[in-house]
């Protein structure tokens, strides 16, 4: 036995961190870059779309404990899809790097499946180096207690005695439900936004889709003591069985659900304008997720951009660089069949949509 706890301690612990389109993955990662307790961390960001927004991000705030370096982006797939290509050089090429990181985090895309990621420690490559030592799941309290992503279950019961055709989850909702039942610990994000009933809501509807009693930590603006989620020594890759998932059974699992356009927009004179075709822009075609940068007129630093649906955050995050086109570009995110690159590309730019 003792030897056997050698060489679970010698494994570099992983914590995935998961979480729907905007519930503040990004936010979670950047404080844990900043407050790394003493140890070398390494950051792996899985995009959807291939403008690394949120790897960008993370590269700025780069630290001694976290340097540039450290921080690796999987763009334009889902870790669980690309393992052998992409996944196991990448982790790979971080244990090789002098000196080792002591604790890596993986960022997943808001749309990704966590429990074919954990199935992922499991090749012989990397099995006998890292262990999941968590799955932390962000949930933002607003949109669950409004039920966007968990279905009233009764509701859903009464509807299909009498249409067989809703007889299966949406996207959205299997989504939301795996990571939740993938979780060791779920973060309820913007806890400002809900309020105390929404908050209670959102907490009643996170126990009825969890498997097993789960702990709920309200957390603002990413702020939550790192005591608290890391070191938790789940090895979560050997408890596969009490993290039930729609997919389980399945091979594989699609992305064909989901859709992104990437759209570069020209200089803007006024961020609220472009505020305000985002939301506009998001309630006429059902936007699920905007993020990206955008060049304001006369301003020198970029503009950071964040949507989640109609709601729409900005802030200026870095001085442009003097050999950097002042470009913006948005990356927008959608069901399959609610995307229309014409319609999004006049939405956000004004030019004309081309009959289609």
């Amino acid at each position: 036995m003792a030897n056997l706890n050698k060489v679970s301690l010698n494994k570099v612990p992983v914590t995935v961190i998961t979480g729907f389109l905007g519930s503040g993955k990004t936010t979670l990662v950047r404080h844990l870059m900043q407050n790394p307790q003493g140890k070398r961390l390494a950051v792996v960001v899985n995009e959807f779309g291939d403008v690394g927004v949120d790897g960008d991000i993370l590269k700025s705030c780069a630290i001694p404990d976290c340097p540039a370096e450290n921080i690796m982006e999987l763009a334009n797939g889902c870790i669980c899809c690309t393992v052998a290509d992409d996944f196991i050089p990448t982790i790979e090429a971080l244990m090789a790097l002098d000196p080792q990181p002591e604790h890596i985090l993986i960022e997943t895309s808001g749309l990704a499946l966590p429990k074919p990621l954990l199935k992922a420690f499991d090749w012989p490559d990397i099995r006998s180096r890292i262990t999941v030592d968590g799955v932390i799941a962000l949930a933002d309290a607003e949109a669950v207690a409004a039920g966007r992503f968990a279905p009233d279950v009764a509701a859903v019961d009464a509807q299909r005695e009498a249409d067989d055709s809703l007889d299966h989850e949406t996207p959205l909702s299997e989504v939301f439900e795996d990571q939740i039942s993938c979780a060791d610990i779920i973060l309820l994000t913007k806890p400002d936004l809900a309020g105390p009933d929404g908050i209670t809501r959102a907490k009643e509807i996170i126990a009825a889709e969890a498997p097993r009693p789960l702990p709920v930590v309200e957390v603002a603006e990413g702020a939550v003591d790192p005591r608290v989620i890391l070191g938790l020594e789940a090895a979560a890759e050997d408890d596969m069985d009490a993290r039930p998932s729609h997919h389980d059974g399945h091979d594989d699992h699609e992305h064909d659900d989901f859709e992104s356009v990437i759209i570069d927009i020209p200089e803007v004179d006024d961020p609220a304008e472009l505020v305000a075709r985002i939301e506009a822009m998001a309630k006429e075609q059902n936007i699920l997720r905007v993020k990206g940068y955008a060049a304001v007129t006369g301003k020198p630093m970029r503009l950071l951009v964040q949507a989640v649906g109609a709601r729409v955050r900005h802030q200026y995050d870095r001085p442009w660089a003097a050999n950097e086109a002042r470009q913006g570009r948005l990356v927008v995110i959608a069901e399959h069949d609610d995307v229309n690159a014409a319609a999004i590309r006049s939405a956000l730019t004004d030019v004309p949509a081309a009959a289609e």
